[in-house]
């Protein structure tokens, strides 16, 4: 495998020509941190697009933070740290889920695949903050978009479009995000003991009140740490401010049981477990799946899935639920599709290994209509299907 490492916009456009001559696919990598998500693609050739990293542009009072995609998470986070600000969409850090420890998150990254943590419950999602971007396209052409060129002249809105889209239409160069201040305190409130159908309803309760809580998560007994279930409501702000709120959702909590208090880092660690899915880092040799789907509908296709010998916990309020079955198989494929049928949702395999990965589809299978859409959008893209050829979709 050829390994080109452009150093600048044009050294770049140069690789994708010479790779549009001989229609061959590249690999594009920059941290290398999310080279397990998806289908696996191998292609000919790893473009490492490392070389464009680094702090490009910051204004904190616009709260607007442009980088080089290629800039690691943790720099970045810290110099937002430094002017008491971050990254609303808190986004995850799977590496020892993907048993990737060695390699580094970027922002690129996070934003191609569009990952966002427990906060996406009142922030939104990494899309909602991508605001502008530089890439490379599979014409070789550098393109711009944000601003007021954040749609083009079809009325696309492409940072939309390349948010999720796993490198396939793009190589992004630059990225610019909208950040948010810094919670000056947090703590959650613990309920303990709710099976999946009552926590349900209490995160319902919580989010649908006006304490404003930033993040809900249900951990059935095998998965809290604690040999019991264990719910989380996460609250932040002011102090003064996180006490009264506190307080208020207790009492509206009140007929759930009665709710103990993690405050500061003791809080902050049981979502950066939550967030980084630390329940399902150590299960090797499990398929572990992400479903949106209604919340209502959770505690019922966890159940199904639990007689599967599946693992589960819930996120964003029961709209998430995460699972890890036996690889053995479909590693649940047909079951947990046909269970959304049923419900509505959809599911995305995040970890398996690489012969069930390329043996069932990874991504919700798509309408033939909307299939027909995503090949016309490749197209626009990257005629060629240079770009990460097959990791979404086999043929894409």
């Amino acid at each position: 495998m050829a390994r080109f490492r452009p150093a600048d916009e044009r050294a770049l456009a140069e690789v994708v020509v010479a790779a549009v001559a001989r229609e061959e696919t590249l690999e594009l990598v920059a941290g290398g941190s999310k080279r397990g998500l998806g289908r696996p693609a191998p292609a000919p050739h790893l473009l490492d697009l490392s070389a464009f990293s680094g702090i490009r542009a910051y204004e904190p009072a616009e709260r607007r933070f442009t980088a080089g995609a290629a800039t690691p998470l943790g720099e970045i986070e810290a110099a937002l740290a430094a002017r008491g600000q971050c990254l609303a969409f808190e986004p995850p850090d799977w590496r020892a889920l993907l048993g990737a420890g060695a390699a580094r998150p970027t922002l690129g990254g996070v934003i191609a695949c569009n990952l966002s943590g427990p906060r996406r419950v009142r922030a939104g999602a990494a899309r909602d903050h991508f605001v502008g971007f530089r890439a490379v396209s599979g014409r070789a052409e550098t393109f711009t978009a944000g601003g007021a060129a954040a749609k083009n002249v079809a009325g696309h809105d492409l940072c939309k479009l390349v948010a999720g889209s796993y490198g396939t239409l793009c190589a992004l160069t630059e990225v610019t995000v909208t950040v948010w201040p810094s919670a000056a305190a947090e703590a959650s409130l613990l309920l303990s003991g709710l099976d999946d159908a009552a926590a349900q309803r209490a995160m319902a309760a919580a989010l649908d009140g006006s304490q404003e809580v930033s993040g809900a998560a249900h951990l059935p007994a095998g998965e809290s740490g604690r040999g019991r279930p264990l719910t989380l409501l996460r609250l932040e702000g002011p102090a003064p401010s996180l006490a009264a709120r506190a307080a208020a959702l207790r009492g509206a909590l009140a007929s759930f049981g009665v709710a103990e208090t993690a405050e500061g880092e003791d809080s902050a660690r049981l979502w950066r477990a939550v967030r980084d899915l630390a329940p399902f880092a150590g299960c090797g040799g499990r398929a572990v799946w992400r479903l949106s789907l209604p919340a209502a509908a959770g505690p019922a296709v966890a159940a199904a899935a639990g007689a599967m010998g599946a693992a589960h916990f819930f996120d964003w309020g029961g709209l998430l639920l995460w699972l890890a079955l036996p690889e053995a198989g479909d590693g649940g494929a047909a079951a947990i599709r046909a269970a959304l049928a049923r419900s509505g949702g959809h599911a995305t395999l995040i970890r398996a290994s690489d012969g069930l990965r390329a043996a069932v589809p990874v991504f919700q299978p798509q309408s033939p209509g909307l299939a027909a859409l995503g090949a016309r959008v490749k197209s626009a893209f990257d005629p060629k299907r240079i770009f990460n050829r097959g990791r979404m979709y086999a043929d894409l």
